[in-house]
């Protein structure tokens, strides 16, 4: 029996997960990761810290497993943050989050010399993301941009890490290049014209791999630490939510999925390129299989304002607000969230709030609020869409919140389904590994293998008209607060 092993470096923490080659998990480990505040807007992590997790939680997993029947690694991470290293692979820059909010006026100074253009040439307006972070570097860090040979994703930084990459080794998956900037999505080659626009020394920019390229193969001295086999391939890996769509079976035009995470995501599997110059909201990014695209939108910490409310607001379990919010009608007794508290991806100045407070709200109210604004946010993003699907496949750590399903199930008007497969987003760059270490050749079929309906929720008709003036009166509200910062 082979096995493949896909680790999840994800916003809280690392996951690694053991599969045998048929799919079927055989083991999982997680680390519960540091993110690291030092003022307004300001969110990173330790690389090694990072790197730490990913040995510990490999060691982990393959206790009592024979490391030489370990074929391949696959490893996907956050996609929109990014981090500098030297010429031999060491970390220039703590890891940059997506969550840090500190590249704003980047973004706005983007957006003002060639906003259309970007979105159309990368296909993701500019956001909290590669190129605003990149330009924050070297404008308000010289020194270290400098200093900085290239500038690379977590988890290109990690599977350096493991294999002994140096820098002219350094890369970037096709599916996180909507990211980054300064990359032709189209292409797959990074853009001489917005390179030259914003004044980017294009040697720092790594080359453009596909997900299951191998880029190199487990160290020795890497081998003694986690306990894999040395010589062992490693692929280039994806985008976290890339990982999830394929976990989820996203591998055809029509399918559509909720990545519940600490980012809230929606999108769906489309055949066509078509950037969203009208909306700004949407972002064309690449699915691993060749000629889908899966746009998709996110809340910056849309699931983190569940984890936030709960431990610094309420101080109670979440499984304990869910139970209490099912005693709160739809529309949280007329009381509208707003889910940006890292600020809105297209409009960094909208930030968190609640709306029609009173002295009858209680938390379960409130928690209740939170859920149903990330509902309101897929509306919106469903409606951009405009694509054809009659089901919602829901996976991450959100999917367990029976309510939760239900909430959004109601408000979007389709059938929510959460799945079976064990490992989740693990599972998608587990066979990304089998694929570049030859143990399938099909992508598509290995993705849709074990897609197995756990539970599925009907949409409330009453609920869903009701939802319908809720979720008209949140646009409302986020319109207004646009107009208050033209």
């Amino acid at each position: 029996m082979k096995y493949l092993l896909g680790i999840d470096i994800g916003t809280q923490g690392t996951k690694a997960s053991l599969f045998d080659s048929g799919g079927k998990m055989v083991g999982e480990a997680f680390e519960p990761s540091n993110l690291i505040t030092r003022g307004e807007g300001h969110v990173e992590q330790n690389p090694d810290e990072i790197y730490a997790s990913v040995v510990n939680t490999i060691r982990e997993v393959l206790r009592g497993v024979n490391v030489l029947d370990v074929a391949a690694v696959g490893i996907d991470g956050q996609m929109a943050g990014i981090m500098g290293i030297d010429e031999d692979w060491c970390a220039t820059t703590p890891y940059d989050s997506w969550l840090d909010t500190r590249c704003g006026k980047y973004i706005e100074m983007m957006k003002a010399a060639a906003e259309e253009e970007i979105i159309k040439i990368t296909g993701c307006p500019a956001t909290y993301a590669h190129g605003a972070k990149m330009l924050w570097w070297k404008h308000e860090e010289p020194g270290i941009y400098e200093k900085t040979v290239k500038f690379i994703v977590l988890s290109a930084y990690v599977v350096g890490r493991l294999a002994g990459l140096e820098a002219k080794d350094a890369y970037i998956d096709d599916t996180q290049l909507h990211f980054s900037g300064f990359g032709d999505i189209e292409k797959k080659e990074w853009s001489v014209e917005l390179v030259k626009a914003f004044d980017i020394d294009a040697c720092k920019l790594p080359r453009i791999v596909c997900p299951w390229e191998v880029v190199g193969s487990i160290s020795n001295a890497t081998a003694e630490e986690c306990g894999l086999r040395a010589g062992t391939p490693v692929v280039a890996g994806c985008g976290d939510q890339t990982a999830t769509a394929l976990s989820a079976g996203i591998v055809e035009e029509g399918l559509a999925f909720d990545g519940a995470g600490t980012a809230s995501v929606f999108s769906c599997g489309v055949s066509g390129y078509a950037p969203d110059v009208v909306n700004k909201t949407v972002l064309y990014a690449r699915s691993c299989i060749d000629g889908l695209w899966i746009p998709l939108a996110y809340i910056n910490g849309g699931g983190l304002c569940l984890k936030w409310f709960a431990e610094k607001v309420a101080g109670a379990d979440l499984a304990d607000l869910d139970r209490e919010a099912q005693g709160v009608g739809a529309g949280s007794g007329d009381l509208i969230f707003v889910p940006h508290f890292a600020g809105k991806t297209n409009y960094p100045g909208v930030k968190g709030s609640w709306i029609g407070l009173g002295f009858h709200h209680d938390r379960a109210h409130l928690h209740r609020a939170i859920m149903e604004s990330i509902a309101y946010e897929y509306r919106t993003y469903k409606n951009i869409l405009n694509a054809p699907f009659d089901h919602v496949r829901v996976i991450g750590g959100g999917a367990k919140s029976r309510i939760f399903n239900q909430i959004k199930a109601d408000v979007l008007g389709v059938n929510y389904i959460s799945l079976k497969r064990g490992g989740g987003t693990t599972y998608g760059s587990a066979i990304l590994a089998g694929l570049g270490a030859g143990l399938y050749s099909d992508l598509v079929s290995k993705a849709k293998e074990g897609v197995e309906v756990r539970e599925e929720f009907v949409p409330n008709p009453r609920n869903h008209e009701r939802y319908r003036q809720y979720a008209e009166k949140y646009e409302h509200y986020l319109d207004m607060m646009k107009g208050s910062l033209s």
